[in-house]
């Protein structure tokens, strides 16, 4: 039976955009005295995005907008959440920006914006001031806004990202650089990597654990106990990817953590990880095996092993098997950046023992 294809992935919308469009929709009330069923945004991918919103709160002074975040068949955080723009009176000229409930805001330096700013990154904020300006412009008010960005449940919802660690407390950030959320798009994950490598270099790390999740991530922390929380990156399977941004921001020691089933691919000198990339080579393991001092029967198990993990649990009680197994990924990692920099390899079992450990360095 031949596989069904699968269906095209549906986009969504960023936070960034349904804070310009809660932002647009809240002035034009506040402008006209009546909520319009719907708003259009011009997007930075140049194309219009149209939005109902959640709710229109008419106030005294002010108008409360909020929009559902769609993020069509992504993965993400935030789908579902109400994203809210607040609408008021200034006597000041010119945009008022800022975050409410919910937004996160940045206590470190690295970040996109400033420490002590609210979350709100520079490609939204741009977004929300050049459609409020052009409101005000149109309109001839002769006065200023302040907009304030909330998300109702966004500080419980961000204890699920990466902000704490990166430095933004209190909250989610407004991001979105096209305005379209792209469906399991490896790209944003990628860029969260090269962020929190930027946070690092910025909070003075010079050596950086690089996780491949947030099992390994705990267990490295109780090996690397004098190394700062912004010091540890969760790269995911992006090994290579994480390595040369190291390098290229001026990190001179990296610390690989992770479990034998995605770190016996760095070892064969894979460094893309994913399940799907590279299967695992058997024979390299049961070369490793006969290296360490194994008996010929259980080399042989090790060839026949159902899982990385599995083979590591027949060479136990060969812990030059794993001091081979680290050194290689080491070594490999290196080499994956051509030279300039000293890595070492924690290598743990499932349950947080450390197996084994290796360095290479040129």
């Amino acid at each position: 039976m031949k596989p069904v294809p699968d269906k095209p992935l549906r986009t969504g919308y960023t936070t960034g955009s349904c804070a310009t469009a809660a932002a647009k929709l809240a002035l034009q009330t506040l402008l006209i005295g009546q909520p319009p069923e719907s708003v259009s945004i011009y997007l930075p991918a140049k194309q219009w995005a149209h939005f109902t919103p959640e709710f229109v709160e008419v106030n005294e002074l002010s108008v409360k907008v909020g929009i559902k975040k769609d993020a069509g068949d992504d993965p993400d955080i935030t789908h579902g959440a109400v994203i809210c723009a607040e609408v008021s009176w200034t006597e000041e000229a010119g945009v008022q920006l800022d975050g409410g409930e919910g937004v996160g805001r940045a206590t470190k330096p690295g970040l996109d914006v400033a420490p002590g700013e609210a979350a709100i990154n520079p490609v939204p904020r741009r977004m929300m001031t050049e459609v409020v300006t052009e409101l005000l412009n149109e309109s001839g008010a002769g006065k200023g806004v302040r907009v304030i960005i909330s998300i109702p449940g966004g500080e419980e919802l961000a204890k699920k990202t990466l902000n704490a660690r990166l430095g933004i407390l209190g909250g989610l950030s407004i991001l979105g650089t096209s305005g379209i959320v792209r469906p399991f798009s490896t790209s944003a994950y990628r860029a969260s990597i090269v962020k929190a490598i930027e946070v690092a270099v910025a909070s003075g790390c010079t050596h950086v654990a690089a996780t491949t999740g947030g099992r390994s991530e705990k267990y490295a922390m109780t090996q690397l106990p004098d190394l700062p929380e912004e010091a540890f990156i969760e790269m995911g399977d992006f090994v290579g990817f994480t390595l040369k941004h190291c390098k290229r921001l001026g990190i001179q020691k990296v610390t690989l953590a992770g479990m034998p089933g995605k770190f016996s691919k760095v070892a064969q000198g894979v460094m893309m990880v994913h399940s799907k990339s590279a299967p695992v080579d058997m024979d390299f393991l049961a070369g490793m095996a006969e290296e360490a001092g194994a008996a010929p029967e259980e080399i042989e198990e090790v060839r026949g092993a159902n899982t990385a993990t599995h083979a590591a649990e027949l060479m136990a009680d060969y812990p030059a098997f794993f001091a081979l197994f680290c050194r290689s990924c080491s070594v490999n990692a290196v080499r994956e950046v051509r030279g300039g920099m000293h890595v070492d390899t924690l290598l743990f079992a499932m349950k947080g023992q450390l197996l084994g450990k290796g360095e290479y360095s040129e």
